[in-house]
């Protein structure tokens, strides 16, 4: 039975429910909100994806993280800081067979592709969820994901009621129930409310748009001082020939470097005589980076010159480590729930208790200091797992021939 209490078909569970179509709902090619966003445009597109209509906005998510090379980058680091980390497994007791499940558990983890399917989960930081299918395989020994798979979250719906219980986008383009053992939904959110609105590319996205005006007036304004006036003198009595001739010469020398004239003409460079160099611009440009850097990564010491050196550096990059381990924490939850979980029930049948996985050890203790504790507490007659142990300085179980 599934988390619904209805029977689960395992046929089922070998098909891909959310492979991309050709047509319908589920193309691979999305547009792009981007081009042309004004400010109305985007306030538009942001209430929609609350009421119920998400697909424009995620579209815009895609888009900024191609189009903004800060927020790439800056996005880049919080996920990679993640998918990264050790991964760890834990019995729920430290006998059979819940030790045999967490062996099973950590040989899928040793997968080399796993570094990559973290990564796609973590793609609901910036959107606020993100959903992988489980492709899996079955041999007469047992179920295994073959592969985690990212889906395009514009592929799915929330359920209108609520907001918060994702569904599927059928063929027809109507939503429906997402079958049980098939995603694993991960959900990281910068702030409490509902799913969609707690994604980092909801904010983002207006200082993006601010900064995207920024340097397309930069540009324009580097088009217009940025290159020296050519001026050309014609002499007086000259033919309307003689100054197209001339006109042609100015043109060519801005893009080819070359041109003729007569030696009665005269070409003159004249440097601008701006006032500025672009610094209010660039100003602008970086202070909205030094935001962006803020709301992904919690500070700006790491990622921007700033005063205060090395010092700075260090406070800071503890507040980018907090904000790695709380992802981590959640990554963590989705994964026992939506994987650890259905490959247990599919193999062994439903348990009391489940194996764990830790990411990253947020409570990871000093063993060398925690030893000799250990050690002390058992000569007083205190009994310790030794599994509980193993893990903690994270050493395999031993085969029976290793038994000493």
């Amino acid at each position: 039975l599934g988390p619904d209490g209805e029977p689960i078909r395992k046929e089922a569970l070998l098909e891909e429910v959310a492979a991309p179509t050709l047509s319908g709902v589920r193309r691979p090619i999305s547009g792009h909100p981007s081009s042309g966003l004004t400010p109305g445009r985007l306030a538009a597109l942001l209430r929609a994806s609350e009421e119920g209509d998400p697909e424009a906005y995620l579209a815009l998510a895609e888009d900024i993280e191609e189009k903004d090379l800060h927020y790439l980058g800056v996005m880049g680091t919080r996920k990679r800081a993640v998918s990264q980390l050790e991964i760890t497994v834990e019995a729920a007791e430290d006998r059979q067979p819940q030790i045999g499940h967490a062996d099973f558990v950590r040989e899928f983890l040793r997968r080399d592709s796993l570094e990559d399917e973290i990564f796609d989960m973590l793609d609901a930081v910036g959107k606020g969820i993100s959903l992988v299918e489980i492709i899996w395989e079955t041999s007469e020994r047992s179920w295994m994901p073959a592969r985690l798979e990212w889906r395009d979250p514009r592929w799915f719906a929330f359920d209108p009621v609520d907001m918060r219980t994702v569904r599927l986008r059928g063929d027809d383009g109507i939503p429906v129930p997402l079958p049980p053992y098939k995603f694993v939904e991960t959900v990281i959110q910068a702030k409490s409310g509902l799913p969609i609105r707690g994604g980092l590319a909801r904010a983002v996205s207006w200082a993006w748009l601010f900064k995207n005006f920024g340097v397309k007036d930069w540009v324009s304004f580097l088009e217009t001082y940025g290159q020296p006036l050519r001026l050309g003198k014609y002499p007086t009595g000259s033919t309307p020939e003689d100054r197209r001739i001339l006109l042609r010469a100015v043109s060519q020398l801005g893009h080819d470097a070359a041109g003729i004239i007569p030696d009665s003409m005269a070409v003159d460079f004249v440097e601008a005589a701006s006032k500025g160099d672009g610094g209010l611009f660039r100003g602008l440009a970086d202070f909205l980076d030094q935001q962006v850097s803020k709301a992904v990564l919690g500070q700006v010491g790491t990622t921007d010159a700033i005063a205060g050196g090395y010092a700075v550096g260090k406070v800071h990059d503890q507040v980018r480590v907090d904000i790695q381990q709380s992802d981590a924490k959640r990554l963590a939850v989705a994964i026992n729930r939506d994987l650890v979980r259905p490959m247990i029930d599919l193999n062994f049948g439903p348990q009391k208790a489940y194996p764990r996985v830790l990411i990253g050890l947020p409570d990871q203790t000093d063993m060398t200091a925690m030893m000799p504790l250990i050690e002390r507490y058992v000569q007083m007659g205190g009994r310790v797992a030794s599994a509980v142990v193993r893990d903690k300085l994270g050493l395999p179980d031993p085969g029976k021939s290793e038994i000493c």
